[in-house]
């Protein structure tokens, strides 16, 4: 056994040379009265900048460090309260000479330092000294293991702090509105290098052939947005718009973030532009790290990106076009994060959605300016039903939410942060008009630049630069929950106009009879020629759209709201549905199905207009209606004579288009085709059809240049997991336990938890619990088992409950195991998860288990009042 480590009179040192007040103060930032602002913490004391000094024992996992925090006392006090958590605090000092007698709280995740005297107001230094665990999950200061390609093993060190996670790092002020400057030193073993989010300031090499490596000191910036990786790394770079952009990954594997360097050096002048703000600092990296996480896949520290490798590298091997695109989308995210999120941030989580919807809203916009061949617009039809899934829900929650405990604060990342943000934000640019809306934006980041805001600061802007009322409408979809629902009534031809009512009310899957919210709807609907835009308010409005056309209501799907149409406006869309453009034949196929499963209208009414569509549709178009048609299998699970019928009527849709596509890339094909091949082949492999089954496993058992490297191989090999036997089964394990590139790596071990026979699914969920996989494949295969088997992974969790959320990011636990059983569709399921989180769960922390309950009572409902009706219209197409 090994003594903690204590931090050497050195590093102290170095962390009291390193601080200077005159110079590092924090600037007087523009931010909401400090009144307004929630917090965790006495507003007495304030942080005014850190000095942090680290040695990592990386073979020990732990840690020992010093920080020096000037601090401003507003009025005299005798403690000093501040977050830490999992930290041991062996010394703190004030200005050099008196010593403070530490208390933690463990479960507020404070640490309250207490003086002899009180601390008169005024500026003063606290010097601590302390020592921390590294974790083997992605929160504050974490290991990732990985094997080199003579397979030797090899830890690299980086930080997660997003959302109260640096205080597994430091102690300090942990909340998004205490911004100040940052002075960060760490050791670094030979032969290894640092990574922050500022350039190295220098680099002294110690007798011990290690060497402290000092950074650059950071504007002032939230606690959560530090970072820091230490390992054995290639970094590639470029400069675009003045700044040095970086991609660093293990060493190498630094070609394979080419891509990655090449999307981000298009990304950043495009947002300079268009933010009218150069990006400020002088250099942008993004950190590849191996591995993966259940809960993030990137993260936007400022200048020092962290994204984990299946969504930064491409490897010739496995990474399929929709991988390709994703990656430049997450870049374009995580890089829109660099303006609207860091240096604009949030002044408290509940406001979380600012910098998460519009990062995504921008992401798409980026997209569409440099890929438009993509077609990245038709997309966010995706995003909208996500967020409507869940906010149509009792247990949905507004955009702007209140957030009190540092459970609420990790279950506020979720679809209505992010895709029902992004919504809102498309919903009230077009009101306002592009330019006008960029303009807003622009104003709001001059004005807040290195501050923190609130929602009403973003709406402000926007209202100044386009002088329209936009507030009201913003404040209807963002400080209440829920869908707006417009009914369509009417629709004579007069006089060369569609003539309509309509009526606005709610959408909801579990409480239709309830009272409906009031929101202002802004609608555009057209007949295929001029538009007609009008907002419904007050319940009600009439319209006059010109031209006599299939009356398409909420047209460019730009509205967050569903369109309840009368039959024989829904009879007149579906016999023009092939003449409707592809946008607006996406919105209309899934708003039309989420209204059949509510039960507002039949679910045939979307499968007829699934069956309009040609086969030479739009590759978007068809992604969605194989979704819907994999959804139907799957509520067919236990009816194997219907789900078989099912399966063959949708294989009779599907096929043609895959034979029209092939297996094979052809010259010069239009990429959303490659993307479209592979959902293809996956959802008829889903659909158990024998000849891709048969395909499929014919290339795995001859070991086909397909399966061994190429854009198809994930794809071929998920078909071949699914349907796998033992034989099968066991040889992708044994490809996932021999492969040597850790991303590689992590793909199979997922496919391994694949498996559609139970007795498979059950190993799988065994070898979770080994240390085979590694820390961070383990809870990846439990998850994947839970795709096909959402019963059989909640019970082996909940069995094995401490060892599963020991592989789980510690701020996240609360939302693995209802993440899990989220799928299921056994009504015993409701009481299980229900007592899981009556005996584990705080009434804080209990939100994904009330709302994975909401979901499965809701897919029961749809399982016995909506699937005979499905079974209705199939039995129809047959007569």
């Amino acid at each position: 056994m090994r003594p903690a480590l204590l931090v050497s009179s050195a590093l102290i040192a170095l962390t009291l040379t390193a601080c200077d007040p005159a110079r590092r103060s924090a600037p007087a930032a523009s931010a909401p009265p400090v009144a307004q602002v929630p917090t965790q913490l006495p507003r007495n004391v304030r942080p005014l900048s850190y000095s942090i000094s680290a040695q990592p024992d990386a073979a020990n996992l732990r840690f020992s460090a010093s920080v020096l925090i000037e601090v401003e006392v507003l009025e005299a006090t005798d403690t000093v309260t501040l977050n830490a958590a999992e930290l041991d605090i062996s010394s703190v000092t004030l200005n050099g000479e008196r010593r403070g007698r530490v208390s933690t709280d463990a479960n507020a995740q404070t640490a309250t330092f207490r003086f002899d005297a009180p601390i008169a107001p005024g500026r003063h230094r606290l010097a601590i000294a302390y020592a921390g665990r590294i974790n083997t999950q992605a929160a504050g200061l974490f290991a990732l293991d990985y094997a080199t390609e003579d397979g030797s093993q090899r830890r690299s060190l980086f930080t997660q702090f997003e959302a109260p996670d640096a205080r597994r790092f430091f102690p300090g002020w942990d909340e998004p509105n205490f911004r100040t400057p940052y002075d960060l030193a760490v050791v670094v073993p030979a032969g290894q290098q640092a990574i922050s989010n500022m350039p190295e300031a220098g680099r002294e090499a110690r007798p011990d052939g290690t060497a402290i490596v000092r950074f650059r000191t950071t504007p002032a910036m939230s606690s959560y947005l530090l970072f820091l990786a230490v390992g054995e790394f290639d970094r590639i770079t470029t400069t675009a718009g003045g700044t040095e952009i970086g991609v660093v990954t293990r060493r190498g594997a630094g070609e394979q973030g080419r891509w990655a360097l090449e999307s981000s050096a298009r990304i950043v002048p495009w947002y300079n532009q268009y933010f009218g703000t150069p990006y400020p600092l002088p250099k942008l990296d993004n950190v590849a790290g191996p591995g993966s996480s259940q809960f993030f896949g990137a993260m936007e520290n400022w200048g020092a990106i962290f994204s984990f490798e299946s969504i930064l590298l491409v490897d010739p091997a496995i990474t399929t076009e929709a991988r390709r695109q994703g990656i430049f989308e997450v870049a374009a995210h995580e890089i829109a994060h660099q303006w609207f999120g860091d240096l604009v941030t949030m002044s408290w989580w509940d406001d979380l959605w600012l910098n998460e919807g519009f990062a995504s809203w921008m992401a798409t916009k980026a997209t569409e300016a440099l890929h438009p061949e993509w077609e990245p617009i038709l997309g966010r039809v995706d995003g909208r039903e996500a967020a409507m899934r869940l906010d149509s829900l009792a247990t949905t929650h507004p955009v702007v939410q209140r957030i009190q405990t540092v459970e609420q604060m990790s279950q506020a990342f979720d679809a209505i942060t992010y895709q029902k943000g992004e919504a809102v934000i498309t919903m009230l640019e077009d009101y306002v008009g592009e330019d006008a809306w960029r303009r807003g934006v622009q104003r709001y980041i001059a004005r807040h630049r290195l501050g923190n805001t609130q929602s009403e600061d973003l709406w402000r802007a926007i209202e100044e630069a386009s002088g329209r009322p936009v507030r009201a409408l913003a404040h209807d979809f963002t400080m209440q929950p829920g869908v707006p629902l417009i009914r369509v009534d009417g629709g004579q031809c007069v006089r060369g106009q569609t003539q309509v009512s309509l009526r606005q009310g709610q959408f909801s899957r579990d409480n239709r009879d309830g009272q409906p919210l009031a929101w202002r709807v802004p609608v555009i609907a057209s007949t295929g020629g001029r538009e007609l835009r009008t907002i419904v308010e007050g319940g009600n409005a009439q319209a006059a759209v010109p031209g006599c056309g299939p009356l398409v209501v909420n047209y460019g799907q730009a509205g967050y709201y569903r369109t309840l149409y009368t039959p024989d406006l829904l009879a007149r869309l579906t016999e023009g549905f092939a003449r409707l453009r592809p946008l607006d034949q996406i919105g209309l196929v899934a708003d039309n199905w989420a209204l059949g499963l509510a039960g507002y209208q039949s679910p045939g009414v979307a499968l007829d207009m699934a069956a309009a569509a040609p086969a030479d549709s739009n590759s978007k178009l068809w992604e969605r209606l194989a979704a819907i048609y994999a959804q139907i299998d799957g509520m067919y699970a236990g009816d194997e004579a219907n789900r078989a019928r099912f399966a063959r009527y949708a294989s009779a849709r599907l096929r043609p288009v895959l034979d029209r596509l092939g297996w094979s890339p052809r010259p010069n094909e239009r990429a959303n085709d490659a993307v479209l091949r592979g959902e293809l082949i996956g959802t008829l492999g889903a659909l158990r059809d024998p000849a891709v089954i048969a395909e499929a496993n014919r290339r795995f058992d001859a070991n086909d240049p397909s399966v061994m490297s190429g854009p198809l191989r994930q794809t071929i090999l998920a078909v071949v997991a699914q349907n796998a036997d033992a034989a099968r089964w066991e040889r992708l394990r044994a490809m996932a336990r021999d492969e040597r590139n850790p991303l590689v790596r992590s793909r199979l071990y997922q496919l391994v938890g694949g498996p559609g026979d139970e007795a498979l699914a059950r190993r799988a969920l065994e070898l979770a619990l080994t240390d085979e996989p590694g820390a961070t494949n383990a809870s990846q295969i439990i998850g994947s088992v839970a795709g096909q088997h959402p019963d059989l992974a909640f019970d082996f969790a909940l069995a094995n409950r401490e060892r599963v959320e020991a592989l789980v990011d510690a701020s996240s636990r609360s939302r693995f195991l209802p993440g899990l059983a989220s799928g299921s569709s056994d009504p015993a399921m409701v009481d299980k998860l229900g007592a899981y989180a009556t005996r584990y769960l705080t009434p804080q922390s209990r939100g994904s288990a009330d709302r994975a309950i909401s979901a499965i009572r809701d897919r029961v409902r749809v399982r016995r009042e909506r699937l005979p009706e499905i079974t209705h219209w199939l039995e129809a197409r047959r007569s």
